[in-house]
């Protein structure tokens, strides 16, 4: 019986028989695994080779992040002009040589903390460059029909990772050394390298006109149009509110665990892990339910019942037996709606922003939510030393659903089952 054409198979059937799609969603996966497991074993070598102290630790972790906030907008702005391919290719190679170099120089005796500050700091600016460029490809790939679908891969493979990729760090250095786990972190690397630069579809980068613009001039345009765009404006908003009282939640929640629930290391890793899972449910659910209930109706419910969730935490009492299958059962019911909501918010950008303005809006908002966690996480730890734990956390909890709030009343929230057309053209500078 002959297979069927390609106009007449089914949406997810076409999606994963383009090759080019399923190189960037195997590199996409390689390269999140090499990103997260990085996060572990940078710290350990520090700690465990080189013998770090809490104080730098501390500003290890502070340099490998800073990237995120500090170059956001410029990357988006430059990789609008680029083809994504090409900086993709170039970050997976560059983070593959520094985690390389960083074992060789762990084994031979010749690292040190600066050095290793270094790499971080490297590795995390590579990270951005990757993280923004594979966002922008997807819509360059793949039909605008089929990016929901792509984009629930995508994100699937993300929160795969970053439950995964930590705990995977941390075995490789229990089981083998640190300096051998960096180099495994290479390997992840190697392996995006090899699947991404096997994408042979053309990109159709957009135009730059005679002399173009300046890079400042590109971020401002990014901004602009997402200030001048009602929906993307309740997405950055939305994401800002959300960022923040998530970040003083998790502050208040990772005293909670141990203090007021007294659950070990192990049972505080199991609660945490949960939420990897439920994002893995998120993302199959995101391929489905906005087509058949409406975006904006899945949207603010899964906003709703995925944050929500949280009520019930500073409530929980008992022994570790009942408290860690509840706080199971919130991981999972969280990770579910936020998959949910990242995956369809994602495309709701995608759809109304121009192929030429994919990275620098993806970056502007990125940066607006990120922007908002470190005075969350002061926040979150003022009112637990101030009120005690489960009073802070309850008014974190609170402060989590401003998010579906601003998404209810704004353009979101009035999304049905068709996408919003989008805005058209290349967005190249004019």
């Amino acid at each position: 019986m002959p297979s069927p054409s390609p106009s007449t198979s089914p949406p997810a059937s076409r999606l994963w028989r383009d090759r080019s799609f399923r190189r960037l969603w195997a590199g996409q996966t390689a390269s999140q695994f090499g990103e997260h497991t990085a996060v572990v074993v940078l710290p350990l070598v520090a700690v465990v080779t080189l013998g770090a102290e809490a104080g730098q630790l501390g500003a290890l972790r502070a340099a490998s992040q800073a990237p995120m906030l500090l170059l956001s907008l410029l990357v988006g702005a430059w990789v609008d002009r680029w083809r994504t391919r090409t900086v993709m290719v170039a970050a997976d190679a560059g983070r593959a040589v520094v985690l390389g170099a960083v074992a060789v120089a762990a084994f031979t005796g010749r690292l040190d903390l600066v050095s290793l500050a270094v790499a971080a700091v490297v590795v995390g600016t590579l990270s951005v460059f990757f993280d923004v460029a594979y966002q922008a490809s997807a819509v360059r790939l793949v039909a605008r029909d089929e990016l929901v679908r792509a984009n629930s891969a995508l994100e699937g493979s993300r929160s795969a990772a970053q439950t995964g990729g930590p705990a995977l760090g941390g075995v490789l250095v229990s089981l083998l050394s640190a300096p051998v786990a960096a180099a495994s972190g290479a390997v992840f690397f190697a392996m995006s390298f090899l699947s991404v630069r096997g994408i042979r579809r053309a990109e159709s980068v957009p135009r730059r006109a005679p002399g173009g613009s300046g890079v400042w001039s590109r971020v401002r345009d990014g901004w602009r149009f997402v200030v001048g765009d009602a929906a993307l404006r309740a997405v950055c908003v939305a994401s800002a509110a959300f960022q923040f009282a998530f970040s003083a939640a998790t502050t208040v929640y990772l005293l909670f665990l141990p203090r007021d629930l007294s659950l070990s290391g192990t049972g505080v890793g199991l609660v945490l892990a949960a939420v990897g899972p439920g994002a893995l449910v998120g993302s199959v659910m995101a391929a489905r339910l906005p087509r058949r209930f409406g975006y904006g109706r899945v949207l603010v419910t899964a906003a709703v019942v995925g944050d929500g969730v949280w009520l019930c935490v500073p409530a929980l009492h008992g022994s570790p037996a009942v408290t860690v299958p509840v706080l199971c059962g919130v991981g999972l019911v969280f990770g579910a709606g936020g998959q949910l909501v990242n995956v369809t918010v994602m495309a709701v950008r995608q759809t109304v922003t121009p192929d030429g303005m994919q990275a620098r809006v993806a970056a502007t908002i990125t940066c607006a939510g990120m922007g908002a966690t470190p005075l969350g996480s002061l926040l979150g730890g003022l009112l637990a030393e101030v009120w005690g734990t489960r009073p802070a956390l309850a008014v974190a909890a609170v402060g989590m659903l401003v998010s579906p709030v601003v998404m209810a009343v704004s353009p979101l929230g009035r999304l049905g089952r068709a996408l919003p057309p989008g805005s058209g053209g290349s967005g190249g500078d004019e």
